[in-house]
């Protein structure tokens, strides 16, 4: 919109430039035809003087030239009818006062307004009058001379104006009204166009652009069309990476705890149970025995990291108790460190015994993850998680996480941490969303996912908020 109003806009600059280049050259022409009148009835009136001259001098065959010619005489009806409308015509025989016949000043038209009589006056400035002997063989006869009355001229070039300038100005309107529809009507497919892209911007791929009329138009819909299709492609190709990424990262968990727990595990309650056989067969070596208590600390300390290791590693647990007994297994573990100050709280709503397996490992994945971060790095007392699923939530799972830490949206958003980049990955590869905000004293991270996502729709990237 803001480039058909743009547009017309420049359209009306164009019409008003015109239009007052009309004005200027109608006021110039109606100037000069004021002058050219007042010429020619400068030459109409001497020519008509010259003949009643010389008739005189006929009629009455006088040789005294400077008293034939009947004063009153001129001043007729038939003279008058040579003058020009707005035009006054002055003549002195004879070295007499000089006397003045005008034509009438109303059959020039209307009065023209103040405003406009002021800009005529100062452009042009006095009109100038045309003098014209009456005779050149007889000097002594005088000399008439023609002026236009200045409202005269005034009021024939606001004549012109206001006609001339009433069918441009009507003409420019319908003008603008065409061409505005035009405009419009040839820009209408920016706004289908521009509709896609935003389609495009969201993840939505599977929305083409429908052809336009415009060939240019139709052109640039049909290379969005295939850049929607090749995003798609791009899009579903990189979901389904992605989903095998975390399986085979599941896979890689699980072989690791087992191997922990075969290996090190065992190993650990073998170096706990030779140090206690030493500690017991030096009874009467003090220093031995405190070395194999030594030796019980740090593999009882070292079967605790792996023990908790185990639980952030292994996920079969999901499979076997479900997503519900493992978070609240998460929280009772977070509440019973020692060492932690917060209080994590559970809120869980709907039926979480149904989800898919990979939703019900990536809500755990997202929650352990967002209950570290909020651990080690905030200065939380209280931790908030809440998890909604069921048909009110619009076929979707919810979780929020808040805590009181007072962290920073936009520091957290912009940390180059594999964790909130993880969360991420996990979200968009199920097509949900993930938003980082401010809480009411900390941050507020919240996460949707669907339960079943639209057939042939590409999965919207991470909102962040």
């Amino acid at each position: 919109m803001r480039l058909i109003i743009r547009l017309i806009a420049q359209l009306i600059v164009i019409v008003a430039i015109t239009l007052a280049a009309t004005s200027a050259y109608v006021m110039i022409d109606a100037h000069k035809s004021v002058e050219v009148e007042t010429v020619a009835t400068a030459d109409r009136v001497a020519f008509e003087l010259e003949n009643l001259f010389w008739r005189e001098i006929l009629w009455r065959g006088s040789m005294r030239r400077d008293k034939v010619l009947p004063v009153p005489n001129w001043e007729s009806l038939s003279t008058l009818k040579l003058v020009s409308p707005g035009v006054c015509i002055a003549f002195a025989p004879a070295g007499e006062e000089p006397r003045q016949l005008c034509s009438r000043l109303e059959d020039v038209g209307a009065a023209a307004p103040e405003w406009f009589a002021r800009a005529y006056r100062e452009v042009f400035g006095p009109e100038r009058p045309a003098a014209r002997q009456l005779t050149v063989r007889a000097p002594e006869t005088g000399v008439v001379v023609a002026i236009a009355n200045a409202d005269a001229a005034i009021r024939q070039a606001w004549s012109q104006i206001s006609v001339i300038l009433g069918i441009a100005a009507s003409m420019a309107t319908a003008i603008c009204f065409l061409a505005a529809m035009a405009i419009a009507r040839a820009l209408a497919p920016t706004q289908t166009i521009i509709k896609g892209l935003r389609h495009l911007q969201d993840g939505r791929y599977r929305r083409p652009i429908a052809a336009c009329q415009a060939a240019e138009f139709g052109l640039i819909a049909e290379a969005v069309n295939e850049l929607a299709e090749r995003l798609a492609h791009t899009a579903a190709e990189r979901t389904a990476l992605t989903k095998r990424l975390f399986e085979v990262q599941e896979e890689e968990r699980r072989a690791l705890a087992r191997d922990l727990h075969d290996e090190f595990g065992q190993c650990l309650t073998a170096t706990l149970a030779f140090a206690a056989s030493i500690e017991a067969g030096a009874s009467e070596q003090p220093d031995l025995a405190e070395d194999a208590r030594s030796i019980s600390r740090v593999a009882k300390r070292m079967m605790a990291t792996l023990r908790e290791t185990l639980a952030r590693l292994r996920s079969q647990d999901l499979e076997e108790l479900g997503l519900e007994a493992c978070l609240i297994q998460l929280v009772a573990g977070w509440n019973a460190r020692p060492q932690s100050r917060a209080k994590v709280h559970l809120d869980l709503a709907g039926n979480l015994k149904a989800l898919p397996r990979a939703v019900s490992i990536s809500v755990y994945r997202i929650a352990q993850e967002c209950l570290t971060n909020a651990m080690r790095h905030g200065c939380a007392n209280d931790i908030r998680v809440r998890i909604e699923s069921g048909a009110w939530n619009d076929g979707q799972i919810a979780m929020t996480v808040e805590d009181d830490g007072g962290g920073d949206p936009a520091s957290v958003k912009a940390s180059a941490g594999h964790g909130i980049l993880g969360m991420r990955e996990r979200i968009a590869a199920l097509g949900g969303s993930l938003s980082i905000g401010r809480s009411a004293q900390g941050l507020r991270i919240a996460a949707r996912i669907p339960l079943s996502p639209p057939s042939g729709t590409a999965p919207t990237g991470p909102a962040m908020a």
